[in-house]
C-alpha cells in the first residue's frame, strides 16, 4: 500500500483551492490527513469564514474514520441519525455528515487518506476536492 507523503498533501491542497478559483466559488479551507488520521496540510485562503477549518477537519476525518465519503455520511445521518450521531461521539465529535469529505485512494483503492473542504455549498466543497485529489493523480471516493 502506498503512503500519502507531505509533497503529495501540499499539492492535493494546493490544487484544491485551484480548482476553487477557477470555478469562483467562496474562500475555502482545506485540510488533508494520510490514512493513520496525521493532518498532513491545512490551508485557508483568505477571506474564508471563522471555523471552516474545523469543519473541513470534520469532513475529512468522519470519512476516513468509517471509511466512506462525507456523501454516504450524509445518506446515514438522514437514514440512521441514532447510528451517526454515535459514530460523531466515538470519533470525540470530528464527524461533520454533509458532503465535502473525501476519501484519497490509489489505483488499487486503498484508502491513502482524506480530504475535508468547508466555505461555499457542501456539494461545491467537495467538486473542490475531487478536483484536487484528481490534479495529484489519484483516486477520489466521494461517498456518492
Amino acid at each position: 500500500m502506498s503512503e500519502l507523503t507531505l509533497k503529495t498533501a501540499q499539492t492535493i491542497a494546493e490544487a484544491t483551492l485551484k480548482t476553487a478559483r477557477e470555478k469562483s466559488f467562496k474562500p475555502l479551507a482545506v485540510v488533508v490527513y494520510d490514512a493513520r488520521g496525521s493532518l498532513k496540510a491545512l490551508l485557508a485562503e483568505d477571506g474564508t469564514s471563522l471555523k471552516r477549518a474545523e469543519i473541513a477537519m470534520g469532513k475529512a476525518y468522519g470519512a476516513l474514520a468509517l471509511g466512506v465519503g462525507s456523501r454516504a455520511l450524509h445518506k446515514m445521518a438522514t437514514d440512521r441519525p441514532y447510528f451517526v450521531s454515535a459514530a460523531t461521539h466515538a470519533v470525540g465529535g470530528q464527524l461533520i455528515p454533509v458532503p465535502g469529505g473525501v476519501l484519497i485512494k490509489d489505483s488499487q483503492g486503498d484508502i491513502l487518506g482524506a480530504v475535508g473542504v468547508s466555505g461555499d455549498t457542501s456539494d461545491n466543497d467537495e467538486i473542490a476536492a475531487a478536483g484536487g485529489i484528481a490534479a495529484a493523480g489519484l483516486v477520489f471516493d466521494t461517498g456518492a
